[in-house]
Parts: C-alpha cells; sequence; structure tokens
C-alpha cells in the first residue's frame, strides 16, 4: 500500500511514518518545512519528502492519506484529497487500527514528562529482552529514533492530550486504548485548542473510560487535578505514587544533589534507584516507569538496573556541548510547571554554580501570553535570565522581565542573547536553553562563539 502523510515531520508524524514503512507499506510525506533531525531520521529509512502542500502531490498512486493534526481546511493539499475523494485517516486512528490492536499498550498521559516517562519505560522494558514496539515524542538516546514495531505484545506510546486532526477534534490518547496507564500529571495547557482546565479533565476521564477493568492506572497522587479526574469514575486498577503524602508508591531518602532516592511501596522497601536524570520531575518520571514496567511483568529490582544504561533523550536537558568550563543544555520546557522543575533539578546538581536561563515562548499557549503571570516565579531558581520576544509575539514580555528582578533581561534577537553570554559567562556557568522549537540553532551558535572567545 502507498501512504502518503501530510505534515509528515512532526515528532508524532514522523514516528508514525516508520511504523508504516516498517510494516511494509510505500511511504512518503511533505510538510510546509522538511529539515533536521527529523527528515535525516525519515530519508535514512527511505522515506521520499516533499516540501511543502501542492495539490498535485495527491495523485492516483496513493492509497492512502494520513492527516497531521497540524493540517486544516483551506490547504491546497487537504483541498485537493477532499475533491479527489481519496481515502484518508487520522495519525492516531491509523496507529490504531494497525499497530496497536490486539497488543498491549502502555500509554502515558499528563502535561510534562511524556517523552521522559515512555522513553525510560520503553528502556526497561528492552532491558529486560521484551523487545517493546514504541511511538515516543522525541528521540531515546539508547534507541536512536522515535518509533519502532518491536514484538508483540508490548506497545509503549506517549499519549498526547492535544487534538487529532481537523475531522476529529478528540484528544490523541483516546483511540490508543491501553492495558497500562500513566496518569503523570494535569494542568492547563494547549490554550489554542482548549478553553479551560475543565476541558482538559473531560478528555482524561475519556481516556480512563477505555482502560478494562484488569488493566492498570499509575496515577500522581500529588495532582489535585488527576484525583478530580479519576472521581469522576474509575473501573480499573488502580496503583498510586508520590514524593509525599499518602501513595501507594513513595520517594524517600532522597540524597542532596537528587540523583539517589528509595522507594517505597506499601510502607515497605522495594529498592534504592541512582538516577540518571536530574530533578523531582524526573524521580517522579522514573517511579511511574518502574510501577508500569512492573504490571507488564518486570521485577522492580531489574527496571533499577535498567537505569544505570539509560541514554537520556535529545532535547530533554541534553548536554550541547562544553566549552571553557562553560556547559550549555537544551531542554524542552515551555510550561511555568516544567520550567521551575527544570531549573530546580539543575540548581541541585550544581549547587552554587551561576544558572543562566535563556527561554523562548514557542509553544502556542506561552505565545499567548496565557502562563505569563506564572513565569517570572519559575525562573527565580536562575542567576541569570535572558529572555527572547519574537516579533510575531503580541504581549510585552517586560512584564515578566520586571516581575523576575535585575538579573533578568529582555532580548528581541538572537545574536543579542549570544553576544551577552559570550561577553560575560565565566567557567563553571550552566546556560540551561528552554523551548520547545528550534530557537534559531542558538545552541550551537553559543557553543561555536565560546571557542572562539577562548
Amino acid at each position: 500500500m502507498h501512504i502518503h502523510i501530510l505534515g509528515i515531520c512532526g515528532t508524532f508524524m514522523g514516528g508514525v511514518a516508520v511504523l508504516a514503512k516498517q510494516a511494509g507499506h510505500r511511504v512518503t510525506g511533505s510538510d510546509a518545512n522538511v529539515y533536521p533531525p527529523m527528515s535525516t531520521q525519515l530519508e535514512s529509512q527511505g522515506i521520499e519528502l516533499t516540501q511543502g502542500y501542492g495539490a498535485d502531490q495527491l495523485h492516483d498512486g496513493i492509497d492512502q492519506v494520513i492527516v497531521g493534526n497540524a493540517m486544516s481546511r483551506g490547504n491546497e493539499a487537504v483541498e485537493a484529497m477532499l475533491n479527489k475523494g481519496m481515502a484518508y485517516n487520522s495519525g492516531p486512528q491509523w496507529l490504531a487500527e494497525n499497530v496497536l490492536k490486539n497488543r498491549w499498550v502502555l500509554a502515558v498521559a499528563g502535561t510534562h514528562g511524556k517523552t521522559t516517562t515512555s522513553s525510560l519505560l520503553a528502556w526497561i522494558l528492552e532491558y529486560a529482552g521484551l523487545n517493546p514496539g514504541f511511538l515516543i515524542g522525541g528521540v531515546p538516546g539508547n534507541f536512536g529514533l522515535s518509533a519502532r514495531l518491536g514484538d508483540d505484545p508490548f506497545f509503549v506510546v506517549e499519549a498526547d492530550e492535544y487534538d487529532t486532526a481537523f475531522f476529529d477534534k478528540r484528544s490523541k490518547f483516546v483511540h490508543y486504548h491501553p492495558r497500562t496507564a500513566i496518569l503523570n500529571n494535569l494542568e492547563f495547557d494547549h490554550a489554542d485548542i482548549f478553553e479551560d482546565l475543565d476541558a482538559i479533565k473531560k478528555q482524561f476521564h475519556h481516556l480512563v473510560r477505555t482502560i478494562p477493568g484488569d488493566g492498570l492506572i499509575v496515577s500522581n497522587a500529588t495532582e489535585e487535578n488527576l484525583t478530580q479526574v479519576l472521581d469522576k469514575g474509575c473501573w480499573s486498577q488502580l496503583e498510586s505514587f508520590a514524593d509525599n503524602g499518602k501513595a501507594d508508591w513513595l520517594i524517600d531518602g532522597v540524597s542532596t544533589d537528587g540523583r539517589e532516592f528509595d522507594i517505597q511501596l506499601k510502607g515497605k522497601f522495594a529498592g534504592k534507584v541512582n538516577s540518571p536524570l536530574l530533578g523531582r520531575h524526573n524521580r517522579m518520571n522514573i517511579l511511574a516507569a518502574i510501577v508500569a514496567a512492573r504490571h507488564a511483568g518486570v521485577p522492580v529490582a531489574q527496571s533499577i538496573a535498567a537505569l544505570q544504561q539509560f541514554k537520556g533523550i535529545k532535547r530533554r536537558m541534553e548536554v550541547r556541548g562544553e566549552v571553557g568550563g562553560i556547559t550549555v543544555y537544551d531542554d524542552f520546557a515551555h510550561h511555568p510547571t516544567a520550567i521551575t522543575e527544570t531549573i530546580d533539578g539543575l540548581r541541585r546538581a550544581v549547587g552554587r554554580a551561576k544558572i543562566w536561563a535563556v527561554l523562548e515562548p514557542r509553544s502556542n499557549t506561552m505565545r499567548m501570553g496565557v502562563h505569563k503571570e506564572q513565569l517570572a516565579a519559575s525562573l527565580k531558581e536562575a542567576d541569570q535570565v535572558l529572555m527572547y520576544q519574537p516579533e510575531d509575539v503580541d504581549w510585552n514580555m517586560q512584564t515578566v522581565v520586571d516581575a523576575t528582578g535585575e538579573s533578568a533581561r529582555l532580548h528581541t534577537s538572537i545574536n543579542s542573547i549570544i553576544d551577552e553570554i559570550k561577553q560575560h559567562a565565566q567557567s563553571g556557568d550552566h546556560v540551561l536553553v528552554m523551548s520547545n522549537g528550534a530557537f534559531g540553532g542558538i545552541h550551537q551558535k553559543i557553543l561555536d562563539v565560546l571557542k572562539d572567545k577562548s
């Protein structure tokens, strides 16, 4: 079958493309912006890419079109597809019908931490010899690609609450029908498609409704919003986790740098973890993955052993380089809670060393200014804050800079951010770049100017 994918270079749709190719289909695709690293991954799989959405790419030899959720009515390729009466489907629905059917699906949902937790879970299952399939919204270092079919029965999927397609406004995750589901956290996000937090809670409960009675929900007990979702009805087994208060699984005995901690099950010691990742949020991600893997038959001790060989994920506190004692990180944080957790985790690891927080408001919600009242507080643990205001962001980020204090400055060009770091960063400093976009390649540009400086 010849499958053509519209919007192929997004992390999810790129993963769908890889799975379709591995399943034996001929796969082609197009996107408005065809560029690395996704274009490189796809081309290495033998997938032909087209720049743009011209109607001529929808020819009669295509058997099915898979439509990404970035596509909308009025798009030239979408209109050609509809006018020709071509068979089409969404990515999540295609995944459900062609890959997930009859498999043990382990789905990871939440406002934050989905990619990290999915990567941890997939690696634990791999380490245990289960050769899972997976579709993850990032590139785990242990696998080198974002998706694979794997062997029956296990399949790990990053379960996104964003909508499915222009013709299906349900959340992607309602299509997946997991047997094991992690509910990691729940906050307001995606203001471009959700009116309020209650609208997101409704979608999360739609997910809960699809989990079988003998399936397992692994839920964060510290999240009141998740408690409210489950209070609407829960028909599955439930195991809660937390780092304080009451829960089935608890984190205890955290070391000063946050890397070592104990886990308890119903008040009894269950294991000691030496974390490969920084921060409280990652301790919670690790515990959730351990609990979910246990449901799939992996003993806790084996999961803990797997962590020692976990190689991280691109763009999640990824060290991009070190020059002259200055370390540059790339992180996907784009929500106040994620920003807070990321900076706090780095602070615990580096002690009093200077942290430069460089932030681009790249997500739709951030660009709309929805979280602007919380941003200053989320940046408080950084020593220097450099905020970038793109031309097409129409709210004034100076208000956040003013609320942050003397350590913060607003920049309207990437080059001026780079110049400030070049002039003032010193050996021992840590430059944390946060954006869920490419940010104009700023990470490598910073490293390059630091090399020139040294």
